[in-house]
């Protein structure tokens, strides 16, 4: 009788691998390569954006600033220098100067009238109210209007004796309150500035209902059960919620006002008497139906250099809370 005997070994454990075969796998690109990389496509991207901004922006704005050294009249090579003389003209110059404290009169309607309207429009258009949709389309929609047809449409609607608004208080016995409207020198720009709020607060009133919708519901409904009254929770949530999309709206505001042009020039072109007129305006007369481009250019570069230190102003000491908390966002989202 055979038996046949069978060894058994212990298992291999730990056993090393084979010599690697084959191809490399794919190295890792090096950080400071891939910097270079991201740096070449981006400026290979913006190359286009960058050379259409210094060919319409840049170039202009040099070419203005050197012009503005002579006394020119648009035809042919600036030749007959004058120093800085357009600009201490501007400094003598009552029209100048008229535009100056008109623009400040825009300005501060718009930022205790105009403003103020469109926030509180904001405030009831957020509400739950049947057609608020219908509504805030309606509000909205004369600041798509172009500033040539809404101007012809007021013109139109306050031309003296014959227009909609005499006829209207004329119906109702209020013959004496209608008048010259943008004929008259104490009422121009009054009236200018009622056409400029039907115009631009529905834009300024989709900002805030913007930044409306983005304050949550939970805190007014806490501040509710708490106790507080509507102007207690608009006055401690709503205001300082909203405050940087308010500062937003003064500072396009502001600038708006400066560079009014076309509302005004279809309107009233600038009269009667300049009592209308604007920096922007001024500088079209000057350079267009004077044919003084010296000392129009120097109005530009003035009106420049007030809304860069406006801007930087406002930037510093007005949004730096609002840029600096911008920056930390985008830091740490990296």
């Amino acid at each position: 009788m055979t038996h046949s005997t069978t060894s058994t070994y212990p298992p291999v454990i730990g056993k090393p691998p084979g010599p690697v075969t084959g191809s490399p796998g794919p190295t890792a690109t090096p950080p400071a390569r891939r910097r270079v990389r991201a740096w070449l496509g981006a400026f290979v991207f913006t190359v286009p954006a960058l050379a259409l901004f210094g060919l319409l922006v840049l170039v202009p704005m040099g070419y203005a600033f050197y012009v503005s050294f002579f006394n020119w009249g648009g035809f042919g090579a600036p030749s007959d220098s004058v120093g800085f003389a357009n600009y201490t003209r501007l400094l003598d110059d009552p029209v100048f100067l008229g535009d100056l404290w008109r623009g400040f009169l825009l300005i501060v309607f718009s930022i205790v009238l105009q403003l103020p309207f469109a926030l509180a429009m904001a405030v009831l258009l957020n509400q739950r109210l049947r057609g608020r949709a219908v509504y805030r389309m309606l509000f909205f929609a004369p600041y798509v209007l172009s500033e040539v047809i809404t101007g012809v449409l007021f013109g139109m609607i306050f031309a003296p004796d014959d227009g909609l608004a005499d006829k209207l208080l004329g119906s109702i016995g209020l013959d004496g309150v209608g008048g010259l409207w943008f004929a008259g020198q104490n009422t121009v720009l009054p009236t200018l500035f009622l056409v400029m709020t039907w115009k631009y607060f529905g834009f300024h009133m989709m900002l805030y209902l913007a930044g409306l919708q983005g304050i949550p519901a939970e805190l007014h409904e806490a501040a509710r059960i708490d106790g507080a009254g509507a102007w207690q929770r608009f006055r401690h949530i709503t205001l300082p919620l909203l405050a940087p999309t308010l500062r937003i709206s003064v500072f396009l505001s502001v600038i708006g006002a400066i560079q009014l042009f076309d509302l005004v020039w279809v309107i009233s072109a600038g009269g009667p008497d300049h009592h209308s007129e604007t920096m922007v305006i001024s500088m079209f007369q000057y350079g267009f139906k004077r044919y003084q481009m010296g000392y129009a250019s120097a109005i530009s570069v003035a009106m420049f250099l007030i809304s860069l230190v406006f801007a930087l102003a406002y930037q510093r000491f007005v949004l730096r809370r609002d840029t600096e908390g911008a920056i930390t966002s985008m830091r740490a989202n990296r």
